[in-house]
């Protein structure tokens, strides 16, 4: 597959990281100065695994709990994006850790609509595969509401084909702030930035 792949012009930047060792504490992230992108994920993330649990995105083709491959062990968003959904929620800021981002990036226009098998490689040799878009749902709505009350509702709306995309690494590697993000999209016909 990667043999197909087109690199884009443009480049990317990671501007930050962050990461929650234990899903008890909640969906929110704290930054962290560097990640270590495993086989399994990120080092020290809750979301980490080789497998995991299905859960009720995937009812229709699984019982629930069925263990699967884990094609969800990052989640990806853009500071660009971020923004765009706190202006239309008309509030001054939705902060990547309400949100439990992992990756943070700068200057990828649409990140949310990278289409699948997408490659984001960075100068370490790590390399995230791109497995979909991710939809907003109410969890993250419940803390930004506790940061802004005047913004209980209308983060699902507003996050819409901006609340990033989900990945797993493909190659292991460290990422640090900072980092040049290559990105390598697979044929398609509808990323108006290719």
């Amino acid at each position: 597959m990667p043999e197909l792949l087109t690199r884009l012009n443009l480049q990317g930047r990671v501007a930050l990281l962050l990461a929650n060792p234990d899903r008890e504490l909640g969906l929110e992230k704290r930054p962290v100065p560097e990640a270590m992108m495993l086989f399994s994920g990120m080092k020290d993330d809750c979301h980490g695994g080789l497998t995991r649990k299905s859960d009720s995105r995937m009812l229709k083709q699984y019982r629930r709990g069925t263990e699967v491959r884990n094609s969800r062990q990052l989640s990806i968003l853009s500071v660009e994006e971020l923004a765009e959904v706190a202006e239309t929620m008309g509030i001054p800021v939705v902060k990547p850790e309400w949100v439990g981002a992992n990756l943070v990036t700068r200057g990828i226009p649409d990140l949310s609509l990278l289409p699948p098998s997408t490659r984001l490689q960075f100068p370490s040799g790590a390399m995230i595969v791109v497995d979909m878009e991710n939809h907003p749902c109410r969890y993250p709505a419940d803390i930004i509401a506790r940061h802004h009350p005047e913004a209980k509702k209308g983060f699902v709306k507003a996050a819409m084909h901006k609340r990033g995309v989900v990945g797993w690494v493909e190659a292991e590697g460290a990422i640090r702030p900072g980092d040049a993000i290559t990105v390598w999209i697979p044929p398609q016909r509808i990323y108006s930035h290719a």
